[in-house]
Formats: C-alpha cells, structure tokens, sequence
C-alpha cells in the first residue's frame, strides 16, 4: 500500500473547477477544491488535467497478447494470396539467415472470411516445403498451416485448404510457440504497455494455469495491473480442491484475484463455427456443421456451471452465435446462476430482454464490430441489426463490460471506447449507428462501473489530457494518457515529479 499523496489540480469529467485529490493506503481518502489547504504527503501537479477511474480490459489472453509481439503480422492482408506473399518473404529472410535449422514462421492477424480466394495447403506448401508454417487467424479459433508444420504438430489439416479449427487447433500452437517460454520481463513490458494506456486491471482467459503462474509473475515484478484469473474445464476440479472461490485473492498483494470457470460453447464468426440458428450462406442445411459448431455439448455446459456454483466459482461463457446465446441464457436461467456472457456477437431479438432478467453481465467488445462488420454482413446477412448490438444489450438491462480479447484487438480500452460510441473508424459511415452508446456508459463499462472519482474507492486512477466527456471518437480512439496509479502508487507517469 502507499502512503500519503496528492493529486493536485486535477479537471473531473462533468465538474466544474480543479480539485485535489487526496490518497491515503492506496484509496481515495478525500476530494477537494483545489489550493484549500488540505494537501498530505508528496503532492503531484496534475496541472488541469483530468482525473478518472483506471480502466480495466474485462478480456484478455495476456500471453497471447505479449507472444504475439514475435509473430508474423498478417493484418490487413486482402487475400490468401497477399498473406502469402508476406510468408514468402518471411521464409525468404530466414533462408538468407542461413540458420543451420530454420526455425519455424508463426504469423498471425489473418481474416479469410472476406477473403476472394480460399487458403490453400498446396499454395503454402509450395513457398515453403521444408519450414514449418503457422499462421493464426485474427480469431484465434483457426490455424493454417503447411505439411511440415501438422507433421510437427501431429496435426491433420483440411487436405485442401490446410485450416485447423477449434478443438482440435486449441492449444497446437504452444507446442511450437509456448507463452512459456516467455521472460518475466517480456511479460513486464507487456504490463507496462497497458499501464501507459490507463489500464488498471485484466480478467484474464488465457488457457492454462493461471492460478499458479500469475502470482508467480507478480512475484517477479509483473505488477503493474491487477489481474482477475479464469479457469477452464480441464483446471476447474484443481481450483475446486484447492478450496478457492471467485473474488478470493492469490497473492500476498492482492493484486491477483480468482475469477470465473471459462467455458468456449462455440466458435467464431471468421472461422464460420459460431453457432447460430441459422445456416451460413452456401451451407446447405445437410452439412454437419452448416450453422457452426457447439464445441462444449449444453448439457456438459450445465454440469460444469453446477459444479462451479456449489464450489463458489462464477461462471463466463463464451457465446458467439444466436444459438450459443439461447443455450447459455437457458442454463443461467435454470441454474439460478449469475455470471457473464462473453462475446454476445448475434442475439435473437426475444432474448435480449432476458440478459437483463437474469442479472448477466454482457462482456463484449466493441472493436470487433469494426473489425468484423464485413465478415458480418457476408456471413450474417439479414441479421445484422442484432449483431454487435450493444446497445440493445443495454436497454435491455445487461451489465455492459468492455474488453478487447486481445490479441483479436489491441489491449487498449480507449479503442474500444470509440467503437462503442461511434460504430465507425477510418473514416467508414457507422455501422448500424442505432447500436452506439454514450460516452458515460462506455466509460463505466470499462471502468466495473465506476463513475468519478469518490472517496473511499480504491486509488486506481488515470490522468488523461482531454475530458472524455467532450471528445470526438478519434479523439477518445487516440486518448493521451499522462499518468495510471494502482492503490496510490505511479505504473506509468508522464508527470513533472
């Protein structure tokens, strides 16, 4: 905990004059006008700017997000034949390396659902027969790889296209490029990096053992944000028998707090598996999987969250297409279990209402409607209106809670914060604008609901340069920030000290 400081002349969205504020053992001790005399400890000049709480990102695979730094960028690429040639220029490098065993390409960031070509085995087999390469899909929910990498990964691809999805491409790529491997520093940079944006705190959905690698991490200085652990199905009885429930702490610090049990009930929009009531087009109806895929069956969904709830443990459940949602809100409803949806993408227009009904917490992110909206209007056609329908979700009654789903998107919450209020970026018309929401409830959700800063709150804090309040989308989208504080204590400081 820190001791005495202040925070002196400090702007607050929607009030007038500056303020000091005071903190004290790492929580807002007092609010006051500016210069009245009031001032403990070390007072840092906040010279007008302005004060809010720090933000959290609600979903994040934070060892994805810092391996990624390593990896091929596949952003942007129009084409199966565009992302091969980065990968023919990739393989060119390491060739010229003249390494004595050419390590593998692992790129990521590719998006086929809009693609006017097809990925193709064949085609990556030719610019590179002998070196292993993977390539991730922006979803993370598909590979596609070449023969020398399934034969190192043991993996059968599609024979035609290459492509590995969802189950059976879950957890391959830590085989050949584990967030394991990763230093302490590697993750400290990471943390930093979000610390510099304003973020204060993760939920963290990585898939793998986060009740005991994050504390160690802590333990080895990765401390500059507080991180909420999930646990998926394979980890739920360990997290059982060691008697911890949602909201316990994990660390000496408390910095690392245990989560929900993480359950993925389908797939994603790109890859074409999200599981909706509707065929894709093109699938006829015969097709096993012409409307996606349910890749946890909803009665073993029902026994995990059962088991979870006797054991204390919330629950957030990945649900991407209308009929993932249904059956999810279905076994909320039957369990009388509060908890989180994650992802909420395409909702059938008579269960909107029942997120606010039972209490659920909308855990969406509103970037990927920027991201996905041409994957949607291809793939999803005529459905669109409920896609990405946060503020349907709201006026619903949902908690609404931003996130990024980094790597999918950037951990950065203000990116997500103009997606939210604006529907719109690079200068394209907003899609389907009825879906936008205030500055002040995308705020909120980004902050656990926080509005201001009060007394008696924790002292996370963000020191910002402009009132959000009264900023365009690009400028909410580009938000300088000149200071973050974790219970009183500086993680990013920009600030004359």
């Amino acid at each position: 905990m820190s001791g005495h400081l202040t925070l002196a002349s400090a702007s607050l969205p929607g009030r007038e004059g500056t303020h000091d504020i005071l903190l004290d053992g790492g929580a807002i001790k007092a609010v006051v006008p500016a210069g009245s005399g009031a001032r403990r400890g070390e007072a840092v000049d906040v010279d007008g700017r302005f004060v809010l709480p720090g933000m959290w990102d609600h979903h994040v695979h934070f060892a994805q997000w810092t391996v990624q730094r390593r990896r091929l960028d596949l952003s942007g690429t129009a084409s199966a034949a565009r992302c091969l040639d980065r990968v023919r220029g990739a393989v060119a490098g390491l060739r010229a390396s003249n390494a004595a065993a050419p390590p593998a390409v692992v790129g990521y960031g590719f998006q086929d659902g809009v693609w006017p070509d097809a990925p193709s085995l064949a085609a990556l087999d030719a610019v590179a027969p002998e070196i292993p390469v993977v390539l991730v899909s922006k979803d993370l929910h598909c590979g596609w790889m070449n023969t020398a990498a399934a034969r190192l990964l043991s993996l059968a691809p599609d024979p035609s296209t290459g492509l590995v999805r969802e189950g059976e491409w879950f957890g391959a790529l830590d085989r050949l490029q584990s967030p394991a491997d990763l230093s302490a520093e590697d993750y400290r940079e990471a943390a930093l990096a979000a610390a510099r944006r304003g973020v204060v705190g993760i939920v963290e959905f990585e898939n793998t053992d986060n009740l005991r690698l994050w504390p160690q991490r802590v333990e080895r200085g990765v401390d500059a944000l507080r991180v909420e652990v999930s646990v998926w199905p394979e980890r739920l009885e360990g997290a059982i028998a060691a008697g911890v429930r949602t909201g316990d702490a994990l660390d000496s610090r408390g910095l690392v707090t245990m989560g929900p049990l993480k359950v993925v009930v389908d797939g994603s929009l790109n890859t074409r598996t999200a599981w909706c009531w509707d065929p894709y087009p093109g699938m006829d109806r015969t097709h096993p999987h012409a409307c996606g895929m349910e890749t946890v069956p909803l009665d073993t969904l029902r026994e995990l969250m059962a088991r979870a709830k006797g054991a204390g443990i919330a629950a957030a459940v990945h649900a991407i297409g209308d009929r993932a949602n249904t059956g999810v809100l279905d076994a909320f409803e039957e369990l009388g279990m509060t908890g989180a949806v994650e992802h909420a993408q395409l909702v059938r227009e008579e269960d909107f209402a029942r997120f606010g009904a039972l209490g659920l917490i909308a855990s969406v992110q509103p970037e990927h409607a920027m991201d996905d909206r041409d994957v949607a209007d291809r793939h999803w056609p005529g459905r669109t209106e409920r896609a990405f329908a946060i503020a349907s979700l709201q006026r619903a009654g949902a908690e609404l809670r931003l996130g990024s789903d980094a790597p999918v998107s950037p951990l950065d919450p203000w990116i997500g914060i103009s997606a939210a209020v604006a529907r719109s970026r690079d200068g394209r018309a907003p899609w389907h604008p009825e879906q936008r929401i205030g500055v002040d409830t995308a705020l909120a959700a980004s902050t656990r609901g926080r509005v201001g800063v009060v007394p008696g709150d924790p002292a996370d804090l963000v020191v910002v340069e402009r009132d959000p309040l009264a900023s365009s989308a690009e400028e909410l989208r580009t938000m300088p920030v000149a200071a973050t504080l974790l219970a009183g204590r500086f993680t990013w400081s920009a600030l004359s000290r």
